[in-house]
């Protein structure tokens, strides 16, 4: 079974080499020592969420502090091609599964966004609450999968704010019921950011699906069924970012 991985400081293993002991602390510690029940001699992965990975022996271990003793430097290379999921506010938690199995899944960003047929609202403290969750769930998701790194979870978007922060993508691949391309069949950059957006339960309005498309914005669909929130984003990731794993 893979080593469970607990995050510390950012660019904390930066230097770090075999021999030399790194600690986690706070709640990553509680959580290794309460939750896991992690004890000394057990081997553990630490990472910094900068792509390196520190695997080790436990050499202490408290509610707050983890003491590793690093026995191996592991380094994961960056992706010329970035996976971004712009995913639409949608009811009864359907918008958190499907950033969690993005995550899993290996995205390497989320935006929450406002859709016009959105039923959930994110507005004031409420918004500022959500996306703490949003990056707590991504956060346990990581770690859950021993991946390395924690995607980044963006300010919610709507109305032209969606269709700008499309234009700043390299490509961008809307999830459309009505679309005859299917989504193998997209041709996706080389490098850069591809945007993958997924409508929320009433579907993307037709003024949206327009600004979309006026910023270069491609439509495709999974198959002949229609996905709910929570599954449609994760099934295209995993069709996308087979890609980079042939």
């Amino acid at each position: 079974m893979t080593a469970p991985l607990f995050f510390t400081d950012p660019g904390s293993l930066e230097g770090v080499g075999v021999g030399d002991v790194v600690r986690v602390t706070g709640d990553e510690a509680r959580h290794a020592a309460v939750v896991r029940r992690i004890g000394v001699g057990e081997t553990v992965q630490v990472a910094d969420g900068s792509g390196r990975v520190a695997v080790g022996e436990v050499v202490s271990a408290g509610r707050d502090e983890l003491a590793v003793q690093v026995t191996q430097i592991n380094e994961n290379d960056t992706a010329a091609r970035r996976f971004v999921l712009m995913q639409a506010l949608a009811k009864g938690g359907r918008d958190e599964q499907a950033i969690e199995s993005a995550t899993e899944l290996g995205v390497d960003g989320v935006v929450p966004w406002q859709a016009a047929r959105s039923i959930v609202q994110w507005r004031g403290d409420k918004a500022k609450k959500a996306r703490r969750k949003w990056e707590s769930l991504v956060h346990a998701a990581s770690k859950q999968s021993r991946r390395p790194t924690v995607p980044t979870v963006e300010a919610v978007v709507s109305g032209s704010g969606a269709t700008e922060r499309a234009r700043a993508a390299a490509a961008v691949v809307v999830l459309h019921e009505e679309a005859t391309r299917p989504l193998r069949d997209v041709t996706l950059p080389v490098e850069g950011e591809v945007l993958l957006v997924v409508g929320p339960e009433g579907g993307i309005a037709p003024d949206e699906l327009s600004a979309f498309e006026g910023v270069g914005a491609v439509t495709a669909r999974l198959g002949p069924t229609v996905l709910r929130a929570s599954s449609a984003g994760p099934a295209a990731l995993a069709i996308l970012l087979s890609r980079e794993w042939a």
